[in-house]
């Protein structure tokens, strides 16, 4: 039966070629098309078959061995089905085969030619995957390092708890080597070591992603050089080499530099200072590099104990007192609430400048200043040295970026405990014994927990593609955007059970953003590398503009620079005004850092460095002030609603919410007296917001009768242009349930 129906299907299709070729010239492509068509009857029929070739798990993995993931898979399927049902003609040969298949004379697989030559048109990619394939592979990351596998490295693992002396001994042998390299997480910290060093009579460089300063006056390299970990030079041989916070090279979005540095360095001596966390997966590197690791072990130099009561009251504060918040918001909060009990409290957390961090320790760590609280964010877990007595956890609840890209808000770590909570108490500062405890009763046990836990092993080290291999992969896939060629990068990757492929999330984010400004592949993939607050507007509209005046080969002289921040500044007078002026400092730390790779289009970078000093002064004034700018803004922003942008509004709204969801997750439960105005649904979160600081009765009532006035006045103009909905009368009606 089979080869007969062939049989008819095949004299049917002579019979329509010859009544094609006998029909004028200009009118066979009309007639082949109609030819081609389906017959209506038969459409209900190829969907059954297209659905059949699509679940069939002998096409799924037969599409994988092609490059076809699952997610590919469906696209390109979704692609070939409309494809087919859509077209006003078909190919020939696929036609055929579909006639065949509807007639029982084929098999639905005969499809699959078909269908990975239309994903092979659809996706470039599958093309040369192969190739991709080879340049992706990262699977032996100590061959990327020809140099350092040259040279047998004795590798000393320093490890202990913070405040036990394990980096000052790997310092005291870099500071007595011919030469040497520091790396550090921080630009404090590679500061630090640059001053010590040189304090000691030993010529040492700093290098920095802004900043490069020589000591010797001829501007020749002096033999020891401190450097941030990005910054190192894996070609440059050292007798010693000190990578600090070795512990980091798990880290989701840095980790890459640590293994680069553990990997690539040309010294004949490696000390690596942190947790001893790391002592197994770094082991099992240097194992692949038939190095050996030799462990010395430390103990703290000074005893810290975990108090049994937590503060409870700000009132209970005392000198040497360190409150460490996770958000700035917090921050305030508390820097408000202490101004009220007439204390004077420093302020440190991430985003400020590095020299206004150092002017708050000063300010705190002098016996003779009247400053004796600070506030301050996780940022003081490294890199400042800090007379602190008593480490107080606001909450334990912090927001993290996990190795995918998606935010979490979960309890601190162990690790990141033991980091904090280490620094109460440290040698050479006037308190001889560290205290630790929270400042919610129900947070105390939580905290005694984590400290008790065993800090989890690390089980990888971070991967990042390099400008190289991005290129290749250009070459192969020349009109996929940037931001794409990333993704395909990491989909393609090969690794081992050792390492990860770093987060590339903020990378993909400048590179969609500059992504329209003509720029060559290696000027873009500059540009992405930048570290920049994306949280930011004007930072990131800074690094657009940027890239825009590059592409136009317009130099951005210091003249531009200062109309485009609208140079001179004044001084801050309230919380917005701080912030905007951050922001303009790290735009002058953006222009400094492409000045090291673009000197010809960012050639002023000497002028900028002294103008970012002189902000840096203005803000330092700012955060001395801090208690009077957190005070103006309350009464300008939290008291005129309607004056306030949409951004504010915003900002207002999480601010409120973010301290709902700390005061939820402590579960604390309030006294203070409830305003009259509120809800009996509001009434938990108003009293605690009240008993923070953060609003008073007066300002609640304020709000709400602005709400309902700005509610009402909304529901008018809504009514106007007939789009008054019933959810919004009924928004207008309960305005509490807002």
């Amino acid at each position: 039966v089979e080869f007969i129906v062939q049989q008819n299907f095949l004299k049917q299709l002579h019979v329509l070629f010859s009544n094609l070729l006998l029909r004028p010239k200009d009118n066979q492509d009309s007639c082949l098309k109609q030819m081609l068509n389906f017959d209506v009857s038969l459409l209900d029929e190829v969907k059954k078959i297209l659905d059949k070739f699509y679940k069939r798990k002998e096409i799924q993995k037969l599409g994988a061995d092609y490059g076809l993931d699952a997610r590919l898979f469906h696209q390109a399927f979704i692609s070939f089905r409309n494809y087919i049902m859509q077209s006003h003609s078909l190919d020939v040969d696929i036609h055929i085969v579909l006639n065949d298949i509807c007639f029982s004379a084929a098999h639905v697989d005969d499809l699959f030619p078909f269908f990975l030559r239309h994903a092979k048109q659809i996706f470039p990619v599958l093309e040369c995957k192969d190739d991709l394939r080879k340049i992706s592979d990262l699977r032996i990351p100590p061959n990327w390092y020809p140099e350092a596998r040259a040279i047998q490295r004795k590798i000393i693992f320093h490890s202990g708890p913070t405040n036990s002396g394990k980096t000052y001994h790997a310092i005291q042998k870099y500071l007595s080597a011919k030469s040497g390299v520091y790396c550090g997480p921080l630009k404090l910290l590679a500061h630090e070591i640059f001053e010590k060093s040189n304090a000691a009579g030993v010529p040492c460089d700093l290098v920095t992603g802004e900043e490069r300063v020589t000591v010797e006056p001829d501007g020749k390299q002096a033999g020891h050089v401190a450097c941030t970990v990005e910054m190192c030079s894996v070609t440059t041989p050292y007798e010693v080499a000190v990578i600090d916070e070795i512990q980091m090279i798990r880290d989701p979005a840095r980790g890459w530099a640590w293994t680069r540095a553990l990997l690539g360095l040309c010294a004949e001596e490696v000390h690596l200072c942190g947790e001893s966390a790391a002592i197994d997966l770094v082991t099992e590197l240097m194992y692949t590099t038939g190095e050996e690791v030799e462990v010395r072990s430390y103990e703290r130099l000074t005893p810290i104990s975990v108090l049994d009561h937590a503060l409870e009251s700000l009132d209970n504060l005392r000198p040497g007192d360190c409150i460490v918040c996770f958000s700035k918001n917090d921050i305030y909060s508390v820097s408000r609430q202490i101004e009220i009990r007439g204390l004077e409290s420093a302020v440190i957390y991430g985003s400020l400048p590095p020299g206004t961090k150092l002017a708050q320790a000063k300010k705190f760590n002098d016996p003779d200043d009247p400053c004796k609280i600070l506030v301050a964010t996780d940022a003081i877990g490294m890199g400042l040295n800090l007379s602190i007595r008593r480490i107080i956890f606001y909450s334990l609840i912090k927001p993290s970026i996990n190795e995918k890209g998606e935010r979490e808000i979960e309890p601190i770590t162990t690790s990141q405990a033991l980091q904090i909570a280490g620094r109460a108490g440290r040698y050479s500062t006037q308190f001889k014994e560290g205290e630790v405890t929270t400042m919610n009763r129900e947070d105390l046990g939580l905290l005694k927990e984590i400290l008790n836990r065993p800090v989890d092993p690390i089980r990888a080290a971070g991967l990042h593609p390099t400008a190289e291999q991005i290129e290749m992969f250009a070459y192969h896939l020349p009109d996929t955007t940037l931001s794409n060629l990333i993704d395909i990068f990491v989909d393609f990757s090969q690794v081992d059970g050792q390492y990860f492929v770093c987060n590339m999330d903020d990378f993909k984010f400048s590179a969609e953003l500059i992504q329209h400004i003509p720029l060559s592949l290696r000027v873009r993939y500059v540009f992405c590398t930048a570290p920049i607050n994306k949280k930011q507007p004007f930072v990131c509209s800074s690094l657009l503009q940027f890239a825009r005046q590059y592409s136009r080969n317009e130099p951005l002289t210091f003249a531009w620079l200062r109309r485009y921040i609208k140079w001179p500044l004044l001084p801050p007078k309230n919380i917005k005004d701080l912030v905007d002026l951050e922001a303009v400092h790290d735009v002058l730390d953006l222009y400094l850092w492409l000045s090291y790779r673009f000197m010809d289009m960012f050639p002023d970078a000497s002028l900028v460095r002294h103008l970012q000093k002189e902000l840096d002064g203005i803000i330092q004034d700012g955060v001395h002030n801090i208690t009077k700018l957190i005070k103006i803004s309350e009464t300008h922003k939290l008291l005129n609603l309607q004056s306030l942008s949409t951004g504010s509004q915003s900002r207002l709204s999480e601010t409120l919410k973010s301290q709902a969801r700390r005061i939820r997750s402590t579960k604390r439960e309030s006294k203070a007296a409830e305003p009259p105005s509120c809800s009996a649904g509001e009434r938990s979160l108003a009293s605690r917001l009240v008993q923070q600081g953060l609003l008073t009765p007066d300002m609640l009532k304020q709000l709400e009768q602005e709400w309902l006035t700005q509610q009402t006045e909304q529901g008018k103009e809504r009514t106007d242009s007939g789009t008054y909905s019933k959810g919004t009368r009924r928004r207008k009606k309960e305005p509490d349930s807002e």
